[in-house]
């Protein structure tokens, strides 16, 4: 696939991923009782200094956390199936010998979700809701563990950190004006705008074992809740300005205005840092990755009460050379 380049290795990845989402659509159509395999396809490498994970996923090969209750209509159901996960997770890591032992240390470099259409904006148009509607990431969870574990002395983690609050609408006006000449009086109006603080993504760091933890939470910006783990109530579906709604374009959007996330390492350079033994200098470690992704669907401008939220896993092995 890197032999390929990047431009050509999407759209190839774009079009199997349709094929496989046309045969998994019409696997259900004829009620096949076999359960589909989980169609993610991804691959890592390092080098000196960095990991690199990539990965592909068809919506629809995605396991369904948790959904409501009532049924996407048939236009809708084509705009959420025909789009798929893609994912780039990049690490930058040193080696850093100590007089007693030696520090890995790992930061976070670039972690980036995007959830693409595989069909024309045409045909979405026409038989769909629009681009509009899509799933959007509301989690992201990752898992670094060095898999060889005797030669490690401990882990340690920096503390958790959010991103910056947001202000929107702060801002007071007054008018005054006094009557005509011929009359009495003062004329005076004021208008105030709200400020509302926005913490959409929070970031947290733990540790269990030798295992080091990221996690990435959306938060609905109006009671705080865990979209992930929530449902949008009736009445806020109904609200114009809920926050989910016409969110890739408005100014407060948690995401880009293509529907994705990036968390770079300016906001999340926070590092991980395990200790090894200094016997083992010179020589190989692998390193585990596994990951976790959420993709939330609310509805963005499309009538209905239908919400729902799919995850898929994966794991990759990297290599740390302790040089």
């Amino acid at each position: 696939m890197r032999l390929l380049g990047s431009n050509i290795e999407e759209q190839w990845m774009r079009s199997l991923n349709l094929a496989i989402t046309n045969w998994i659509v019409e696997l259900k159509a004829s009620k096949h009782t076999l359960r589909t395999m989980n169609e993610l396809f991804s691959y890592a490498f390092s080098t000196v200094e960095l990991w690199k994970v990539q990965l592909y996923c068809p919506i629809l090969a995605m396991d369904m956390e948790n959904s409501s209750d009532s049924s996407p209509d048939d236009r809708l159901k084509l705009s959420l199936r025909y789009h798929q996960l893609e994912g780039v997770i990049q690490f930058v890591y040193t080696v850093e010998p100590q007089d007693n032992w030696i520090d890995v240390v790992v930061k976070v470099d670039n972690i980036r979700c995007d959830v693409i259409r595989l069909v024309t904006e045409k045909l979405m148009a026409k038989q769909g809701t629009g681009t509009v509607e899509k799933h959007f990431p509301s989690r992201i969870s990752l898992q670094l563990t060095p898999e060889f574990q005797a030669n490690v002395l401990s882990v340690s983690v920096s503390k958790s950190s959010e991103n910056p609050t947001h202000d929107i609408g702060m801002g007071m006006t007054i008018d005054a004006g006094f009557n005509p000449p011929n009359s009495l009086g003062l004329n005076l109006s004021a208008s105030e705008t709200t400020t509302i603080s926005l913490k959409p993504w929070k970031f947290e760091q733990s540790v269990y074992g030798y295992s080091a933890n990221l996690n990435w939470f959306l938060h609905d910006s109006e009671d705080g809740r865990e979209v992930v783990s929530s449902k949008p109530s009736k009445l806020a579906m109904c609200l114009p300005r809920a926050w989910f709604k016409d969110r890739y374009s408005k100014a407060s959007r948690p995401f880009t205005k293509q529907g994705g996330v990036i968390f770079a390492r300016d906001e999340y350079g926070d590092s991980v840092v395990w200790k090894v033994e200094k016997g083992e200098m010179g020589k190989s470690m692998d390193w585990e990755i596994k990951g976790w992704i959420w993709l939330t669907y609310w509805p963005n401008k499309h009538r209905t009460f239908h919400n729902e939220t799919r995850r898929f896993e994966f794991r990759e092995v990297l290599k740390v050379e302790l040089v």
